[in-house]
């Protein structure tokens, strides 16, 4: 994270690396559990007796608080600054982790967790997008998000290390509340840290603060895309870690072994991925991510081999992580300095409603069609998406700010 922070020093301020440098390392420590919840929380889930709709249940009452509050939130960031939103967001991860740890077997303390764990995401990663979007020129944005996002895979990266080197060692059950007491105690370190070293980074509020955003064709259409591309990808989250053990006869370990040339990926280039956002334009990226993706989601149901899983797992996380800093940067791009909180609230919006819709969409397609039926349909609705933004997204000229 240092190193790749350094090399701003050539465009911004030293505040501004600092306040970067700051804002990585609180998601790094927040970002610990994050692996673990992706591969152990549905297959947690089904032990305990969930089916494969009650599972998507665990992820879209996630994604439906994140829709309730981001739009608030937004506004809130535009009006009262981005550190409080922050600081509100990280305390609300630790309280998060704590829920966790008392869950033991019962389903309804996951749904609760997940609620608050929604709260928390809809406050923190709007205002670390806002504080980004205001410490980074036009020209730095897509680098900017691709350090964070570093940040964030190489924080779940070493959580999920610690995370599995617990659970082989003790009782499942006592290893999963020690880890989440770890994991809370690490957000609270991220509490503290930002608190004492993040400044405020809003521009002083004039009556142009609560201007209208301006509702432009490529606005629109970026907005549509991500709902649509949120619910797709989404349609998967809940059944693929339950898909592939049945369809590898493979265990958890296993998978997140075949997992790590992916979060190698992902721990290591978005940053450098951003910066040919930077260079070549946001939409060649976005682009080119989406139909890559849908390629390799079309191919999961196929798989024979581990091997394969970490191929395709790989050249997946390298579209995401090309298109992701790109998404991102354009949203900022497209929007007035004084309007990013409430831009990135309508964004996260459009991406949470997509995430509510799609896990319940994908367990019913997995009990009722078919267990590849939810790839299929990812496969498809992302390579839509990829032929819309090619023929019709104009980007704005980038100025410098």
């Amino acid at each position: 994270m240092t190193s790749q922070v350094q090399e701003y020093t050539r465009s911004i301020t030293d505040a501004q690396v600092g306040t970067l440098r700051t804002l990585g390392l609180a998601i790094l420590l927040i970002s610990l559990p994050f692996g673990i919840l992706d591969f152990v929380l549905p297959i947690y889930g089904r032990g305990i007796g969930a089916d494969a709709v009650q599972i998507g249940l665990f992820f879209s009452a996630f994604s439906l608080m994140t829709v309730l509050l981001r739009p608030l939130v937004g506004v809130g960031l535009d009006r009262w600054g981005r550190r409080p939103f922050l600081l509100t967001g990280l305390a609300g991860y630790a309280t998060t982790m704590l829920a966790f740890a008392l869950v033991s077997d019962q389903m309804w303390m996951i749904v609760v967790a997940r609620v608050i764990q929604g709260s928390a995401s809809a406050f923190l990663w709007l205002s670390a997008n806002a504080i980004v979007s205001d410490s980074a020129g036009a020209d730095d944005r897509g680098r900017s998000f691709g350090v964070v996002d570093q940040s964030s895979n190489r924080g779940a990266i070493l959580g999920t290390i610690v995370g599995f080197a617990v659970l082989s060692s003790l009782d499942f059950n006592a290893a999963w509340q020690l880890l989440f007491i770890g994991y809370g105690a690490a957000s609270l370190l991220a509490v503290l840290l930002a608190w004492r070293r993040l400044p405020e980074t809003r521009a002083v509020v004039t009556r142009a603060a609560h201007r209208p955003i301006v509702w432009s064709r490529p606005w629109v259409l970026l907005l549509l895309v991500t709902l649509v591309t949120a619910a797709s990808w989404s349609m998967t989250s809940p059944i693929l870690m339950i898909f592939l053990q049945d369809r590898l006869a493979a265990d958890v370990p296993d998978l997140a072994l075949a997992f790590l040339p992916a979060a190698l990926v992902w721990a290591l280039l978005p940053a450098r991925l951003g910066k040919l956002a930077d260079r070549f334009g946001r939409k060649p990226l976005m682009v080119l991510g989406l139909v890559v993706a849908a390629g390799t989601a079309l191919l999961i149901p196929g798989l024979s081999s581990l091997v394969g899983l970490a191929a395709l797992w790989a050249v997946q996380a390298l579209c995401y992580a090309a298109g992701d800093p790109a998404e991102r940067a354009l949203v900022a791009d497209l929007t007035g300095n004084d309007q990013r909180g409430r831009a990135y609230g309508l964004y996260a919006l459009a991406a949470g409603l997509g995430a509510t819709i799609g896990p319940l969409a994908g367990g019913w397609l997995y009990e009722t069609v078919s267990p590849g039926a939810p790839f299929y349909a990812n496969g498809g609705v992302l390579a839509g998406c990829a032929l819309v933004l090619w023929a019709l997204l104009q980007e704005p000229a980038r100025a410098g700010e």
